[in-house]
Parts: structure tokens; sequence; C-alpha cells
């Protein structure tokens, strides 16, 4: 009975050897093919892996900027593909998960911008004093005349023909809205739906850029207290802005400090957030939106992040543009 063939990822040198072959036969002596495969087959095979091999192992050598030298004939061990990717990273800085989290989500934000009469509330003036600031001005400097910026806030594209999830605060009693895309294009936008329970409002941008990217929805029932996040948005009118941080907590409740609502089931964040955040994505380290940033805790009267903040699942939040996700 014929034995089975058995393969092998280095030659046989033994048999030439043992032969009185030449050196030069011993290293290019094939591995043991299938019994059953003719000569040519095994050839074409043996041939086509090489290639793929040594394509592979030169492409992770130029990767680190590196090639070593080859003697004629040898052959490319794994050891030699281990250096040669041990080298890449040595030599290769690589982005830091929250780095590649805010470069996928990133085309998907929105700077959002509601115009109209100035308010007078402390909430108002804590986030005009911070603008201000942000944009080098006195805190207390008088807008222009015209159009009047009442909050500024931030938006996630959910759908590419310009349907925008935002909060609800944001634009609320705004008489225009304008929404500032990733690459720069501005549009008006209106206001196309609300679900005041979850302090959401639904967008849609007049004007859209050629190769909008929506934004990619991730459920939120498998998250757990301790998995990574990071907030991307305009803090104060500065961004887009990414900070990054961990899960908290879920199914927390919130109150705004008038009293005037209560929200259920939120998501608990430490990544920072302040005005200006409002309405931006909650990402994991995939660039996966999981939430809507509503709002922050801080027991003073100041409305500035403690280490505290909340987000809107986003199954709550795409409900509200009709479409759930899951």
């Amino acid at each position: 009975m014929r034995r089975p063939a058995h393969y092998s990822s280095s030659p046989r040198s033994a048999a030439p050897e043992a032969e009185g072959a030449p050196p030069e036969a011993a290293a290019e002596a094939p591995a043991v093919a299938p019994a059953s495969a003719p000569p040519k087959a095994r050839r074409g095979r043996r041939a086509a892996a090489a290639a793929v091999l040594a394509a592979a192992a030169l492409g992770l050598a130029g990767g680190a900027g590196y090639l070593w030298p080859r003697a004629p004939g040898q052959v490319l061990t794994q050891k030699d593909i281990d250096a040669a990717v041990l080298r890449t990273l040595q030599k290769e800085t690589l982005p830091s998960p929250a780095a590649r989290a805010a470069e996928a989500v990133r085309p998907s934000v929105v700077r959002v911008v509601g115009y109209g009469e100035e308010k007078k509330t402390p909430a108002a003036k804590t986030e005009k004093r911070g603008r201000n600031l942000a944009k080098g001005k006195a805190p207390e400097a008088a807008e222009p005349p015209g159009e009047v910026e009442r909050g500024v806030g931030t938006g996630v594209v959910i759908v590419d023909k310009g349907v925008i999830l935002t909060n609800l605060h944001v634009v609320a009693g705004a008489d225009t809205i304008k929404v500032t895309f990733f690459d720069g294009l501005e549009s008006p936008a209106t206001l196309t739906g609300v679900q005041p329970e979850n302090d959401l409002a639904v967008l849609q941008a007049q004007k859209i850029p050629d190769d909008l990217i929506a934004a990619t929805m991730r459920s939120t029932a498998d998250l757990r207290s301790g998995d990574q996040v990071a907030a991307v948005g305009f803090p104060f009118g500065i961004g887009p802005s990414v900070s990054a941080g961990v899960v908290s907590g879920l199914k927390r409740s919130f109150r705004s400090p008038e009293g005037k609502q209560e929200l259920d089931n939120l998501i608990q964040f430490d990544a920072a957030a302040n005005p200006g955040n409002s309405g931006g994505p909650l990402v994991n380290m995939d660039g996966e939106v999981l939430g809507i940033v509503t709002a922050i805790l801080n027991p003073t009267q100041q409305r500035t992040f403690i280490g505290i903040g909340f987000a809107v699942p986003i199954e709550n939040a795409a409900s509200a543009a009709g479409s759930p996700p899951f």
C-alpha cells in the first residue's frame, strides 16, 4: 500500500546528499507533493506558493523600510517574516484606538448652529462666554449686528441624503439653522422631527457634499460598564474635538438643572463633554455610534464637565428619525 504524502514547509536535503548530489541541488529540492499529482502540477503549485510567500515577506520588509540581503537560492523562513513584522512595529507608530474611532466617524459629524434672538438664560450666557473665549474674544463681547448665535452644538449624519440627528435643546427656538459638514460646506437645515422625551431633533440639510458618508450605528445591547468610548463634537464651537473615556454606567436618569425635564435609560460616560458637544456621537473604538451626547452633570451652576456625561442610546435616537436601526 502506498503511504500518504506529507507536506513540509522546509525543503528536503537528505536525499540528494545521500545520492551524492551537489549542495545546490539539496537547497533546491522541493517539498513532497501529493502522490496523485502529476509532476507539472506539483511544480506549478510549488512555484505559486513560493511566489506568494516571497511577495508577502518582501511587502512586510518594505513596510519596515528594510530589505535584508539574500544569497541566491536562499528560502525565506517564518523567522525572517516574524523579524520583518517586529521591525515594522518598532519603526511605525500606530494610531491609538480613540484616534482610529474618531477618524472613522469624523466625516459624518457636523457643526450645528441655531440663529435668532439672543437668549438671556444663565446657561446661554455661559455658552456665549465659552464661545467668545474659544474665538479669542473678550468673554462678554457683543455679537455683531445681524444673526445672533443662539446655540452651537453637534450633529451626526445618519442617512447620506443629509438626515442629521442632534439635540432638541441645540435648535429649539432658533429662527434659522445652519450645519457645517466635514469638508467645510455650510448649508441651511430644516427641523423635520422631534422627540422631546429624549431631547432629540432630526434635521434635513438643504445642501450636502457629493461624498457624504452616514455614520454606522451599533446596538447597545452588549454594552458594558468599562467599555471604551469616544465623544466627537464642537465644545464651545471648537472642533471637531475628540475626547476618550469609558462607559461609567447604564440605564441612568438625569434631571435638567431647571427641573423641567427628566431623561431615562441613559448611557453614563466619563469622556470629556461640554456645551457644544450636545447632539454629537458617542462611539465605540470602531467608530460606530452608540448614542447621542445629551447632558452633563454638575452640582454647581456651572455648565462645565466634571466627569459625568450622559448620552441617549442610539436605539432611542434612531427611532426619532423613524428608522430604528436594530
